[in-house]
């Protein structure tokens, strides 16, 4: 089987099994690959590490940084992987002579002090402003939820108050305690044009839901960056913010680190997810509700 086709087929099968991120990381790397390649498939035999090597400086002449340069070569190794544990090719060691780490990159937390800051912000006569920062406390208050999985949430995804969603990164489902703060955002955007997603993010279910809520994204993510600018947050105010600014507050209230990787749901390894499963979702419930309270 060739590289192309061996890519395009386990991205479609990680789609049809839920893991939508991992498919939509795959496809993006076998993109990056064929234009390297100028469309011109190989078997996986042919894969050295001179093919490795010059594929990365042809990642580096395209202006990509360290690491989205090892973003695409890690995905690309992963499917190399997963050809030699099929025998489709014998272990050749490619990639040994290319960059796969990940450099340190800015901080991308807040203070408890800046975040109660953004949630008291009187906004009023800015609807998209506030609309912005009800997205961005929403995705704190449900524990640096991803914007594409609080796009996706459905009404009947909370039920007895607990909300319950699936990663689309990693297909894993994850409960959260359905907390006063949370339901006063749906309420205010209740009137809004009405689906069957809890939150305003995709406004017409037509079959582009995906450039909706990518469209969204990118006007909260400007008005985001402004109110950080307003506030002088000492970094640039994004929605990825309120997951690391979520964990490391709880590392300084003194929530266990354990109880931190099950609220964020990390995707560990076989043995430590037993561990963290057997932490009760109440632990980690009464961790959020400590954190929110403290606002």
């Amino acid at each position: 089987m060739q590289v192309f086709e061996f890519m395009l087929r386990h991205s479609m099968m990680w789609r049809k099994t839920g893991r939508t991120r991992s498919a939509e990381t795959c496809l993006t790397a076998l993109n990056s690959f064929k234009r390297f390649r100028k469309h011109v498939d190989l078997s996986y035999d042919e894969v050295t590490s001179g093919l490795v090597q010059r594929y990365e400086s042809y990642l580096k002449e395209q202006g990509l940084c360290r690491n989205t340069s090892s973003f695409y070569i890690r995905q690309f190794r992963t499917c190399y992987n997963l050809a030699v544990e099929q025998g489709l090719t014998a272990d050749r060691h490619p990639f040994r002579h290319v960059y796969t780490g990940v450099d340190k990159t800015a901080k991308r937390a807040l203070r408890q002090e800046d975040i109660s800051r953004i949630y008291r912000m009187d906004l009023s006569g800015l609807p998209q402003a506030a609309f912005a920062r009800d997205i961005f406390m929403f995705s704190f208050f449900t524990r640096g939820m991803s914007f594409v999985d609080m796009a996706y949430l459905k009404k009947s995804d909370v039920s007895d108050s607990t909300l319950t969603y699936r990663r689309r990164k990693t297909g894993q489902s994850l409960s959260i305690g359905w907390e006063q703060q949370m339901q006063a955002i749906v309420d205010r955007y209740a009137t809004e044009k009405a689906t069957s997603y809890l939150l305003p993010l995709i406004t017409r279910e037509d079959g582009t839901e995906r450039t909706q809520y990518e469209s969204k994204m990118q006007q909260v993510n400007r008005h985001l960056k402004k109110i950080g600018q307003q506030l002088g947050l000492p970094i640039p105010l994004t929605t990825y913010c309120a997951r690391h600014s979520w964990a490391t507050i709880a590392r300084d209230r003194n929530v266990p680190l354990a109880v931190i990787s099950k609220a964020l749901g990390h995707d560990n390894e076989q043995t430590t997810r037993i561990y963290l499963d057997s932490i009760r979702t109440s632990v980690v419930d009464d961790a959020n509700r400590m954190i929110i309270e403290g606002l």
